[in-house]
């Protein structure tokens, strides 16, 4: 890609190399140059400049450090963020920051695996889906599932959050991706239900009319033992922090595990279901 070709308007990582690019040259600076002083090579840094590559955290920090602008207000990790958080709702990656220093972690969904507990391969259809849709760009998808992959590996810490999911029966019975991506994306969730810390449950569809939520739900326990309370809409996500309101999610929640089947029981419908794929 040349430079008619690279254009900064035509996306947020565009306009990252862009500026990359520009600083670098105005340096007298050659690709080699910069891949040195970053510690990348020069095709990882030519890749970047023209929008083939997405930059990552460490990338866009070394940016800062090595271009001064690390204490500036307009940081090569801001301009990350942006590119990360481009196709997020609204309030969700405020909620994300919550969740990477959260003691106990609920989750109830419906119709899709929660996030946390997704294969690459099945976030990786559910975004490539977007995309089809229109809904968000090629780009958008690769870091929804970069982004997913981050908020993964920040719970692998010393000592992880207690994590309480409920699935609504129809997680685990729409096939997403085909019989081998739901069927390795079962077989996720019941080696997820052998940690410690964490409890599957699947809330049958007899609950009917019992089921306290018809949204999916996240409640956070935050190390201060204050609750915070994430839902979204098909357009928009609303993070919560009043006690008048989020105190009572919580007593639903627990009316919803208590209905729910155990988790000895969930993991056999699991199972089932997950033999009957072919």
């Amino acid at each position: 890609m040349n430079r008619k070709e690279l254009n900064p308007d035509s996306s947020p990582q565009a306009a990252f190399g862009a500026r990359l690019r520009t600083s670098r040259e105005a340096r007298g600076w050659k690709q080699e140059d910069l891949a040195e002083q970053m510690g990348y090579s020069s095709t990882h840094i030519s890749a970047v400049e023209t929008g083939r590559k997405m930059p990552t955290l460490r990338f866009s920090r070394s940016a800062d450090v090595v271009f001064g602008t690390g204490e500036t207000a307009d940081t090569f990790e801001r301009q990350w963020r942006e590119i990360r958080h481009g196709s997020l709702l609204e309030g969700f990656p405020e909620y994300v920051g919550h969740e990477g220093r959260a003691v106990e972690i609920r989750l109830y969904e419906i119709g899709i695996i929660p996030g946390l507990l997704q294969t690459e391969e099945y976030a990786r259809v559910l975004a490539s889906s977007a995309v089809r849709r229109g809904s968000i760009t090629p780009d958008q998808a690769d870091a929804r599932v970069s982004f997913l992959a981050d908020r993964q590996a920040a719970l692998a810490r010393s000592r992880p959050p207690m994590m309480l999911v409920v699935m609504d029966e129809s997680c685990v019975r729409r096939q997403v991706g085909g019989p081998d991506v739901m069927g390795a994306q079962l077989e996720r969730l019941v080696e997820y239900a052998e940690h410690p810390n964490i409890v599957v449950q699947v809330a049958p569809f007899e609950m009917g009319e019992r089921r306290p939520f018809d949204l999916p739900v996240n409640l956070l326990t935050l190390p201060d033992r204050s609750v915070v309370a994430y839902a979204e809409s098909q357009a928009q996500g609303h993070l919560d922090r009043e006690s008048t309101t989020v105190l009572p999610m919580l007593t639903a929640y627990h009316q919803l595990q208590a209905e729910a089947l155990s988790q000895v029981a969930s993991v056999a419908m699991i199972n089932q279901v997950r033999k009957g794929t072919p």
